[in-house]
């Protein structure tokens, strides 16, 4: 999309989370490509900092950066806590309800850009639990948009329990949740305990009811989805909100969609490195070396992500259900819950021995920090994710056509899960939450099913290499052709001009 005016400009504002500042990243690296738009990302200083250096390590960028000022003592939080990583689940509340202290000073902010470009941005693109800046965008009589980092389903869904609590007069464990068809009832189990206990009195009901209310006030929505992979979850998202939806998703790196899943690049475990921010706990050499040992589709990748673990007894029978199952795995190895989750590893969370066993053996590598995600994904030799389910994850894995094990914790995790077995086919979940204990007999049942060549596990990585096909169609751009996602941003970008 061509534009001339360089002052053209607009102003992002992501949640204070890295799962949502990378794709809200993703998306400003993406309008820079397609125009010569000013694009400035807003957030707090440490956030702002972690931003920048994610950027220098990437490749040269003009986009601008504008910290918000922020003291997290100020707010009940611990010092220096600025974003939701390392944070119990009860600070995360606070951080939230914290974040709307921010609206005065993003007012000052949008003022001294008036008056420095003699007009207010093109616009003001925040996150859904940022909404409190529809409040700034129409006191200068400017266009807001919502932006959700989520899928269409994960979102609508999210959206729609929190708004109408719709288990909570209800004597079965399932239920229906407005907008979905009947025939697509959601579970108990699916809710974390503080939903499913709540009866809308809460801080983050009020808080979240809030947020989500001032968002259906924006000017439309954008979701990092594609349109071809979510039909019915787009479908009651714009119906549910009332807004038009743009689906200018997935926000992945160019090279890992255009690479094929046999290839392993230094360059690429550094991009993998860049996007998550995080200081790996195996060298890449090793990783490269250790996958390239293994048959194609045979080894089981495993992350929780960065916010998320589960207990330790649940973190023993996975344990020893991937051991007895055979299979290769790749296991990031994040604290237990009751742990800071940035301790350091202790061989007390492993059975005795375990870690050396299948070192030995070659069938487990277990790491202590991170891993080369998107370069462990894109490897040949990966058949499936056991995964928490977080969009970023999911997109990840489906982007290489790698089936899912789910095991959802949090947030909008188990509404993914649940598209991706009942509409997708490209998941099997093996537990919820932190709470269920799963036992070794059922690890090793899944595991096996999963990465089987045959049956259900065939038949799923069928399915995942299909819309594999059809993400990776949506952002190819040969000429005049432009796939669906890069029409569908195009088409924004031409419409808030």
């Amino acid at each position: 999309m061509e534009n001339t005016s360089a002052k053209t400009h607009i102003v992002m504002l992501p949640f204070m989370a890295r799962g949502h500042m990378i794709p809200f990243l993703a998306l400003a690296k993406k309008i820079e490509e397609r125009t010569h738009f000013t694009i400035t990302i807003v957030s707090t200083p440490l956030n702002i900092q972690h931003l920048r250096a994610t950027t220098s390590r990437a490749s040269p960028s003009t986009i601008n950066f504008a910290e918000l000022p922020f003291c997290s003592s100020d707010n009940g939080l611990p010092p220096n806590s600025e974003n939701t990583d390392s944070l119990h689940y009860s600070h995360i509340i606070t951080l939230l309800n914290a974040s709307q202290t921010l609206q005065p000073s993003f007012h000052h902010l949008i003022s001294n850009m008036f008056q420095q470009e003699g007009r207010t941005p093109l616009c003001i693109i925040s996150d859904v639990f940022m909404s409190w800046s529809v409040n700034v965008a129409r006191s200068f009589d400017m266009p807001h948009f919502t932006f959700t980092t989520c899928g269409a389903f994960g979102t609508a869904a999210y959206l729609s329990i929190w708004l109408n609590l719709p288990h909570r007069n209800i004597t079965s464990d399932e239920f229906s949740v407005p907008g979905f068809p009947e025939t697509r009832k959601f579970h108990r189990s699916h809710l974390h305990p503080g939903l499913r206990n709540t009866d809308g009195s809460d801080i983050l009901s009020r808080l979240n009811q809030k947020l989500f209310l001032l968002s259906f006030q924006s000017n439309g929505m954008l979701c990092n989805t594609v349109e071809e992979i979510e039909p019915m979850g787009i479908d009651v998202l714009r119906k549910n909100t009332g807004l038009p939806v743009w689906t200018i998703g997935p926000l992945l790196p160019l090279s890992l969609l255009n690479r094929s899943s046999s290839s392993s690049s230094s360059s690429a475990l550094s991009e993998s490195f860049s996007r998550s921010g995080k200081q790996p706990g195996i060298s890449a050499e090793n990783c490269v070396n250790w996958l390239n040992s293994h048959p194609p589709n045979s080894v089981l990748y495993i992350s929780f992500g960065s916010q998320n673990t589960i207990s330790s007894t649940q973190m023993m029978e996975l344990a020893m259900g991937l051991e007895l199952s055979g299979k290769p795995f790749i296991w990031v190895v994040r604290p237990p819950t009751g742990f800071d989750i940035e301790a350091e590893f202790r061989a007390e969370w492993l059975p005795e021995g375990f870690e050396e066993r299948v070192r030995n053996r070659n069938q487990g590598m277990v790491v202590h920090r991170w891993a080369p995600q998107l370069e462990i994904l894109s490897h040949g030799s990966t058949g499936a994710f056991l995964s928490h389910c977080g969009w970023n994850s999911t997109l990840e894995s489906l982007s290489q056509g790698v089936p899912i094990i789910g095991w959802p914790i949090a947030g909008e995790q188990a509404y993914n899960s649940k598209m991706m077995e009942e509409e997708m086919g490209v998941c099997v979940v093996l537990n919820r939450g932190v709470e269920s204990l799963v036992g070794i007999e059922e690890v090793e049942r899944v595991v096996k099913m999963v990465m089987s060549k045959e049956g259900k596990g065939k038949e799923m990585k069928r399915k995942a290499m299909e819309i594999a096909e059809k993400i990776r169609d949506s952002v190819r751009e040969d000429g005049d052709q432009r796939g669906s996602s890069l029409k569908v941003l195009d088409g924004f970008l031409e419409t808030i001009v």
